[in-house]
């Protein structure tokens, strides 16, 4: 795998290889988990963000309910379960 190099503070760089040197892993592998940690951590508060920008809204809000009410019908739909 190619590597990159990226500039960090030394707080950071002691953070990283503590965690490692604990952990018994790699530097590299320390901190692909943490980005990964960030980015899900980021998706979670913007779709947390836009679901509250949707309850703000009584009309949007409404047209939301409105829909699940006509997806909940499918529950029913007279399929067995496999």
């Amino acid at each position: 795998m190619p590597t990159l190099n990226v500039r960090i503070t030394e707080r950071s760089h002691q953070i990283l290889k503590a965690l490692a040197d604990r952990e018994g892993e790699t530097m590299q592998s320390v901190l692909d988990k943490a980005l990964e940690t960030y980015r899900r951590k980021r998706i979670l508060e913007q779709s947390n963000a836009a679901f509250q920008s949707l309850r703000n809204d009584p009309q949007r809000w409404q047209e939301e309910q409105d829909e699940r009410g006509e997806w909940e019908a499918t529950l029913a739909d007279g399929l067995d379960r496999p």
